[in-house]
């Protein structure tokens, strides 16, 4: 009895926190859907990055200048030891 005369106010009350409480947690959603989003972004940037630096490789690699680079520095560790110890070194003045 004592809380009667109360208890319209305290459903106003009721009515707006709930209302309240709904919107914040409509805007946590927005919040996180917008984080969500931006990190799938910031994936897909990287991912086009690195498959541009393996184009460039790809490209490197297959390049025929490079192949023959690789053939030669194979060749010159297949010279024994020896032979490389004896062969003096020469120096290219620029």
């Amino acid at each position: 009895m004592f809380l009667a005369p109360f208890a319209p106010f305290m459903m106003v009350v009721g009515i707006v926190w709930v209302r309240s409480h709904a919107r914040l947690e409509e805007k946590r959603i927005e919040a996180a859907a917008l984080q969500n989003s931006a990190g799938q972004g910031e994936a897909l940037e990287r991912v086009e990055v690195l498959e541009d630096r393996v184009r460039v490789l790809e490209r490197i690699v297959t390049d025929g200048g490079y192949d023959l680079a690789h053939k030669i520095e194979a060749l010159r560790d297949e010279r024994p030891l020896r032979q490389r110890l004896d062969t003096p070194a020469r120096q290219e003045t620029i």
